[in-house]
């Protein structure tokens, strides 16, 4: 990827398209690191990493309480949402790096990760009103 790649979306599905888009260069073992506040687009992102990756973008909703959700597809899509934990005790319990093989990790509220993943993608989304978001995507090794 090289440089950031900042990108302005006008509507949900303007970003869905994007995360689409990214998810269809992704290697199993990739973490995609997404940040940004509550209600600016990282579910929608991951929805549209789903179609991007053959899985069913209907079948993914927030995991918030439920942590992990796991998606079939061409490659497998899991994703993951740290909202509710706090420590990097709790993180490190939930086994990220296995989840990685032969899948593509969709991280929420990856800030809250003691430490990234070498093989990541970062994601920030701001939200700059009405349906409009700033998206920077950066790619730390890939």
């Amino acid at each position: 990827m090289g440089r950031p790649e900042i990108v302005i979306t006008q509507s949900e599905d303007e970003t869905f398209a994007l995360g689409k888009r990214l998810a269809e260069r992704l290697q199993p073992g990739t973490f995609v690191l997404l940040h940004g506040d509550l209600g600016a687009g990282k579910t929608a992102f991951v929805r549209g990493m789903a179609a991007g990756l053959g899985a069913d973008p209907g079948e993914v909703s927030s995991p918030t309480f439920v942590l992990v959700q796991h998606y079939k597809g061409r490659v497998p899509l899991t994703h993951v949402d740290l909202y509710r934990l706090d420590s990097g005790t709790a993180v490190d319990d939930l086994g990220l790096e296995e989840m990685a093989s032969g899948a593509v990790v969709a991280i929420e509220w990856a800030e809250r990760l003691p430490q990234p993943f070498e093989e990541s993608v970062t994601v920030k989304i701001e939200d700059l009103g009405g349906d409009t978001r700033r998206i920077v995507l950066d790619a730390n090794s890939l």
